[in-house]
């Protein structure tokens, strides 16, 4: 079984607005799976409902991580078991510096994989690591003493981003349209920090909305997302066909015409 499998998931807004309308899906360690489809699809909100946020309602089908039903599960308690969501668009924390954030949600991890019993990161190999990763991702240290995302510019917020799943070490990383507003070397800097994640410890899942992040990350699979549903699966190709056909002929009503 895929580390995480989504089983006819549907999820609905708070007012009942039904956005995801059944989806499966499988997304396993050393794979990359891009989903790709037109803005208002519902691509971000499967992301937020995979990561448990309270405004998505799961409303029937099953959500596993590993093997265990974790549709009932928080955030935290799925984060604490290995899967981690990049934001589209990050959200500053004034008053909590990056370092203090990055240790603090270690440590949360770490206390979950140990039966509840704290094992806080060893601060000198706390602080190797992460300037160690920041060094890698090209990640200035200056915003290592700033508090999160407070004040960051676009390819900043982006790069911290990536540094969180890079010290955090998930099982299974969900990007929610990270390329969105990216100049091209912050999204070289990014598609490299999860070309250099993913591997047999890790799997990662692309939402975009453009190809051009999968030319540097390059997709194992790809899934066309439509009016709630993957409508078309396939490999690395089906990217380049959207890119040159667009998504018109996976929409009823434009293809019918």
């Amino acid at each position: 079984m895929a580390l995480l499998k989504l089983e006819n998931l549907h999820v609905s807004l708070e007012d009942g607005t039904e956005i995801v309308k059944g989806v499966d899906l499988e997304v396993d360690t050393n794979e990359v799976h891009a989903v790709m489809g037109p803005n208002g699809s519902g691509k971000s909100t499967l992301a937020y409902a995979l990561m448990g946020h309270p405004a998505y309602e799961i409303t029937e089908g099953r959500l596993l991580f590993d093997g265990e039903d974790v549709t009932e599960l928080g955030a935290d308690q799925r984060a604490q078991r290995g899967l981690f969501l990049a934001f589209q668009y990050p959200h500053a924390i004034p008053g909590v510096t990056v370092t203090s954030f990055l240790r603090s949600a270690i440590n949360a991890v770490r206390k979950a994989r140990s039966g509840g019993v704290d094992d806080p990161v060893a601060i000198p190999e706390f602080r190797k690591e992460l300037l160690a990763q920041m060094d890698r991702l090209k990640v200035s240290r200056e915003l290592a003493s700033r508090y999160l995302n407070d004040g960051f510019s676009g390819g900043e917020k982006k790069r911290v981003e990536i540094l969180q799943m890079a010290m955090l070490k998930p099982r299974i990383a969900v990007l929610d349209e990270t390329d969105s507003g990216l100049d091209i070397d912050a999204l070289r800097v990014v598609a490299s920090g999860v070309n250099e994640l993913v591997g047999p410890e890790m799997g990662a899942l692309v939402i975009t909305h453009y190809q051009r992040i999968l030319n540097y990350v390059k997709p194992d699979h790809v899934h066309v997302f439509v009016d709630g549903r993957i409508v078309e699966s396939g490999g690395a190709e089906l990217a380049e066909k959207l890119e040159a056909d667009g998504y018109d002929p996976f929409i009823p009503a434009k293809a019918e015409a």
